[in-house]
């Protein structure tokens, strides 16, 4: 990216309903080359475990709690939770029969996490994906290059476009040692990567978590563009022995200047590119602030965004971009135009992103289990469902653990189950049957917070989980969509 004390009293959490949000893409830190869809830069929420129909994440959020005539539901993640069984005097517990849990409408399908494309390998452990993109652009290059064989080596005819596909994935692979040595570096300072992805104009290293020291940051992004002026001085040697218009001259030069190309536009000092990672790292040593480098970075990317899309299409046209005086064509023009718009928009999407990242970086810590926590009561194996949910009414409370007869916690009563009993038939109903028995994974300290309380939630994907304290007492119950729903709500608070 685990209800009640000792003696079986309750603790009381946040009692914020649960919103099932759109689904925030998370981004995780990563190192963005060839300007690609920028990778997270801080810790994704917990993916949501298969839900039950009716799932109270899907529910709307509560009316009105009837004796105070108001939904106290909007409570910040910075509370502390008060004492177990207490109730302050600005605020209401509300009750299972008054939130989602007791109630709700057909939900939302849980949404799928997108994949990676077609897994090529897993170097290092780190696996490699194919993005579909990836194959139009192999397309679009195989017909470009092509195009320029005709014009050097007329002699080769159609299969000039064998030799141009070859060129393609021979580019990509390029690309992918860049991206392996983000990766390696990553690894080297104990950094997790998720994924390498091959996609439209580039690659995208996934780094789940952020350099420790502005010095490692700079030497993650800074080992990519290295590793691809490596490659373009290793294809000009090459080179040297080889006739120029032959096949393998042709491939040998077209290879040592794509990747000084790569290498040159990383080292653009705006971010998402490896650049603007170099430049937060030195204004983050300056500064000593992450946040001041990252906003930096981020403004110059924006501006290097304007830049290729109004500089682009102008030094095309001049010829200062190999154009050598040739007429250039309506058609030329709206392709220089478009290409520019794309990548423009690839790179200020990136610099948006990482700003986002950093603002919710800063705000990670206020996602304390402690205070997310939900008040619960514990109830034994054949206790009707009817009368665990009037304790819980009675306690205030909005969720529900089985314990065994020495008090001991075994399971966790799903609030899709109890949705889908029919209030009829909750009587006859026991608790036991709707509970999901508690795995080592699903037990949360309280103390757990930020980017570590994501991690665990991440490791062991559901919808409930068991809060206890050090002492291993009961404090209460975390769902995920609580979770879910104040990682929401720290991206959209400013800085």
């Amino acid at each position: 990216m685990d209800v009640s004390g000792g003696s079986g009293q309750p603790r009381s959490g946040n009692d914020e309903p649960a919103e099932h949000p759109a689904g925030p893409t998370a981004p995780t830190t990563g190192t963005t080359d060839h300007p690609g869809p920028e990778p997270h830069d801080a810790p994704t929420p917990p993916p949501p475990a298969d839900r039950d129909p009716g799932t109270a994440e899907d529910t709307p959020t509560e009316p009105p709690h009837p004796t105070t005539g108001r939904d106290d539901g909007d409570t910040d993640a910075g509370e502390e939770a008060p004492a177990a069984g207490t109730r302050t005097g600005s605020r209401e517990h509300r009750t299972l029969a008054h939130s989602g849990i007791a109630k709700g409408e057909p939900p939302r399908p849980p949404a799928k996490e997108p994949g990676g494309g077609l897994l090529m390998g897993r170097p290092f452990g780190v696996p490699v994906y194919v993005a579909p993109s990836w194959f139009l652009v192999a397309a679009l290059i195989t017909w470009v290059f092509g195009g320029q064989l005709d014009r050097v080596l007329p002699e080769l005819g159609a299969a000039r476009y064998l030799v141009s596909l070859f060129f393609a994935v021979a580019f990509y692979a390029s690309v992918l040692v860049h991206e392996l040595a983000h990766t390696v570096a990553a690894i080297r300072f104990k950094l997790p990567v998720r994924r390498i992805q091959l996609q439209f104009f580039g690659g995208v290293s996934e780094i789940e978590k952020e350099a420790e020291t502005p010095g490692r940051e700079f030497v993650l992004a800074f080992v990519g563009p290295l590793l691809s002026l490596v490659l373009a001085g290793i294809f000009y040697l090459a080179m040297k022995p080889v006739q120029p218009d032959t096949v393998p001259g042709v491939l040998l030069a077209g290879l040592m200047i794509s990747n000084l190309i790569v290498a040159a536009f990383n080292l653009l000092p705006g971010l998402p590119l490896d650049g603007g990672r170099m430049l937060r790292a030195v204004v983050w040593k300056i500064t000593g602030r992450p946040m001041s480098g990252t906003v930096a970075a981020a403004w110059v990317g924006r501006a290097l965004a304007i830049s290729v899309l109004v500089g682009l299409p102008l030094l095309n046209q001049s010829g200062a971009l190999g154009g050598g005086g040739e007429e250039i064509s309506g058609m030329d023009t709206v392709t220089d135009a478009l290409l520019a718009a794309i990548l423009a928009g690839i790179i200020w999407t990136g610099a948006g992103n990482s700003l986002r990242m950093a603002r919710l970086r800063e705000h990670l810590p206020e996602l304390r289990a402690r205070t997310l926590t939900r008040r619960a009561v514990p109830v034994e194996t054949d206790t009707p469902l009817s009368e665990a949910l009037r304790r819980a009414n009675a306690a205030g409370a909005r969720a529900l653990v089985v314990v065994d007869s020495e008090g001991h916690p075994l399971s966790l009563v799903r609030e899709a189950a109890i949705v889908g009993v029919p209030e009829h038939r909750r009587p006859w109903v026991a608790v036991s049957g709707l509970a999901q028995e508690l795995t080592d994974g699903m037990r949360v300290s309280a103390e757990l917070s930020g980017e570590e309380l994501l991690d665990v939630l991440r490791a062991t994907p559901a919808t409930e989980y068991l809060v206890v304290e050090e002492s291993g007492e009961i404090y209460g119950v975390l769902s995920a969509a609580d979770v879910e729903r104040a990682f929401v709500k720290a991206m959209a608070r400013p800085s």
